[in-house]
């Protein structure tokens, strides 16, 4: 099996190592990730300016392609012109810190995913929560080592299309994970915030929120409630956007 290996923390980043020592255990692994950090560029892609691609070793071995651009462009490249043959899995992540309700729409890694499944390939996002509450660092070789059973079940189960999953895991804690559950996107969010300041000369500036899980309503049976619980979600996704309710809906419109 051919897997291409991307993520959003950059190339250098612990989860994405941790990630590509496990999914040895399932095949050929191509690291082609981000130079640096694009923590909430969704996916975007770059076509203004030439992508520069710089090539990783670990001591004289090939380990990955640094790309200086989006987990989208790591994708595209990847499947384009770094693995050869094309790519049978798709995989972003580890992330540093959980990817769950409305902010999948804002991730990089999941949109590392996303660029795979337009491919007809199937892609996996993994992101593990990171803990507010106190200074216990996740534990990316645990998180990737119990991530190869559920890749597994779902190319045991979903070998016959191009599918997307979410997958996340909860802050590291003695006896978590408590299993895993299948579960939707909770998507309502009560609160937003951006709080302004001033620099020292009197203009101001702003800082988004940084807690986004606070943010949104949590509701039993989403990835927000359950992953709180001390459970790894795993959500199938689509991104097609359309709402087919409405569209479905017979509607005339007139012309002037």
């Amino acid at each position: 099996m051919q897997i291409l290996l991307t993520n959003d923390d950059g190339i250098h980043a612990p989860g994405i190592r941790s990630l590509q020592k496990a999914l040895a255990e399932l095949g050929e692994v191509e690291v082609v990730a981000p130079l640096s950090e694009q923590s909430g560029v969704g996916l975007s892609i770059t076509y203004l300016h030439p992508l520069m691609v710089h090539q990783e070793f670990e001591g004289e071995k090939h380990w990955g392609w640094a790309v200086a651009g989006s987990p989208a462009d790591c994708v595209k490249l990847g499947i384009l012109e770094f693995c050869s043959p094309r790519p049978d899995l798709i995989v972003s992540g580890i992330n540093s810190g959980s990817n769950v309700g409305i902010n999948v729409l804002y991730s990089g890694t999941v949109a590392g995913a996303i660029e795979g499944a337009f491919a007809g390939i199937p892609s996996i996002a993994i992101s593990t929560a990171s803990s507010f509450s106190n200074d216990i660092k996740p534990d990316y070789d645990q998180c990737a080592a119990q991530s190869i059973p559920i890749i597994k079940k779902l190319l045991q189960d979903h070998s016959d299309s191009g599918g997307l999953w979410n997958v996340n895991f909860p802050e590291t804690r003695p006896e978590w994970p408590r299993g895993v559950k299948w579960v939707s996107l909770g998507v309502k969010r009560h609160i937003d915030v951006m709080e302004k300041r001033l620099d020292p000369r009197g203009r101001p500036y702003y800082w988004s929120g940084l807690d986004p899980i606070m943010n949104h309503q949590v509701e039993a049976g989403t990835d927000i409630h359950e992953l709180a619980e001390g459970f790894v979600t795993v959500t199938p996704l689509n991104y097609d956007l359309t709402d087919h309710t409405k569209l479905n809906k017979s509607l005339t419109i007139r012309a002037n």
